[in-house]
């Protein structure tokens, strides 16, 4: 046997198990807030729609021109809050779908911090839009 036989290299073109190839760039910890963003906006975002879809029984009591108006108010309210969540869902898959290099890691992490925000906004907005009787 050769001096040079026990190396891991044997000429073969396949790496040792013990010395994985790795790129410099790649961010060990790039799951992280996708994961964090992940675990606030989808709890969030199922209260937010559950809120919203159990909000007309708000209105169980009312007659005539104020039941018209909370009706036609929570038609918008609840347009905007189904919009608003499925744009919070896409930044979110996005967050995820950014590539795992360090480069990246800015534009994860804002996506990450942009869909519980926009869980939060769209809310808010569908909280503005419907005329509460």
């Amino acid at each position: 046997m050769s001096e040079n036989s026990h190396d891991g290299d044997s000429g073969t073109g396949s790496t040792s198990a013990t010395d994985p190839v790795s790129d410099p760039d790649e961010d060990p910890h790039a799951w992280i807030a996708p994961l964090i963003s992940s675990v606030t906006t989808v709890p969030m975002g199922l209260a937010a729609l559950l809120y919203g879809a159990l909000s007309p029984m708000e209105c169980d009591s009312c007659n005539g021109e104020v039941a018209e108006r909370f009706h036609e108010s929570w038609m918008t309210g609840w347009t905007v809050l189904w919009v608003g969540l499925l744009i919070a869902l896409a930044v979110l898959i996005a967050s995820w779908a950014v590539p795992h290099q360090l480069r990246h890691a800015a534009r994860r992490f804002v996506l990450a911090l942009a869909a519980p925000a926009t869980v939060v906004v769209t809310f808010v907005a569908f909280m503005a839009l419907v005329d509460w009787p």
